[in-house]
């Protein structure tokens, strides 16, 4: 058996809260002290995407898994930073091909407000998730979006798990 106590000293079980302020008085949640990676999104493409050679193109990630803040469009394909949400964020992206052929040139690549910012690339690919991660440091109305690159014509692959983009406001940067 256990000395330990079923629940530790001073937390409520029924808020999950943690009482801090004079003497243990009052009580607070990290969400109500601004501790919140907020506005977040995480979205996908929902279907096949054809990718021509030799551009950069826009991926149609058009479903949405969750977007607090409401700053992700799914009919413009983009986040937008909402009202009150400047700051650093972590954003990340992936896309995956449907082909098994091999091919010179792959890039995944995060646009901030239309410029290539953050990129993957691999030489001689055959059908991998190509993964790419950066930070921005973004004001409100700045937009971000998600680009694939590819040497030869190819279809992304979509409603899987490998092709998404996402991204959350950074706490304490």
């Amino acid at each position: 058996t256990s000395n330990l106590p079923a629940v530790a000293p001073n937390v409520s079980t029924a808020t999950g809260t943690l009482p801090i302020a004079n003497g243990g008085t009052g009580a607070a949640t990290l969400a109500a002290a601004g501790l919140a990676n907020t506005p977040a999104f995480h979205a996908y493409l929902s279907s096949n995407q054809s990718v021509s050679s030799g551009a950069a193109t826009k991926i149609n990630i058009n479903t949405e898994l969750y977007d607090t803040g409401g700053g992700y469009d799914t009919s413009n394909y983009k986040f937008v930073v909402p009202s009150g949400g400047a700051g650093k964020y972590f954003i990340y992206g992936s896309a995956q091909t449907t082909s098994s052929a091999d091919f010179d040139d792959y890039q995944v690549k995060i646009y901030v407000n239309g410029s290539n910012y953050a990129q993957s690339r691999v030489r001689h690919h055959y059908a991998e998730c190509i993964n790419v991660v950066t930070q921005a440091n973004l004001s409100v109305a700045d937009y971000v979006e998600l680009y694939v690159y590819a040497g030869s014509a190819v279809d992304i692959f979509g409603a899987d798990e490998c092709t998404f983009f996402g991204g959350y406001k950074i706490i304490g940067a």
